[in-house]
């Protein structure tokens, strides 16, 4: 039996390397099947596991605006599970489990897309 099916708290994808690239604002993260993503840090920020932008029951998300040029600060571990993003606009409450920036790696695109229909219907824009 393996561990994710006798723990179902265990991650499933669990990454082998994560690189913060301050300059690029990007978070890259290498994963032990084989698959990498460059996520961007507007992105991350955008998405937040939070409850700030997720808000706490299902329709509540937030749209984020105004966060082009945000950057990454800081990338802290959170046991072994998932790592706490410090972004340069103090937003530092969302916990982005493994599994979470696996999802948002391979739905990168559908996210993106998402974000950017969701500033327009709103008249928002990405610019502070």
């Amino acid at each position: 039996m393996t561990e994710t099916s006798s723990n179902p708290y265990s991650p499933h994808h669990r990454p082998t390397e994560i690189r913060l690239k301050k300059e690029e604002k990007l978070l890259e993260v290498d994963f032990e099947d084989g698959k990498s993503f460059s996520l961007p840090a507007e992105l991350l920020r955008v998405e937040s596991p939070s409850a700030d932008v997720q808000g706490h029951g299902p329709g509540q998300k937030k749209t984020v605006a105004g966060r082009r040029y945000v950057g990454i600060m800081e990338v802290v571990p959170v046991g072994n599970y998932a790592v706490r993003i410090n972004f340069d606009d103090m937003h530092d409450s969302g916990i982005y489990s493994w599994d979470t920036l696996y999802d948002f790696g391979e739905r990168q695109d559908e996210l993106w897309q998402g974000y950017l229909d969701a500033l327009e219907k709103q008249g928002l824009s990405r610019e502070p």
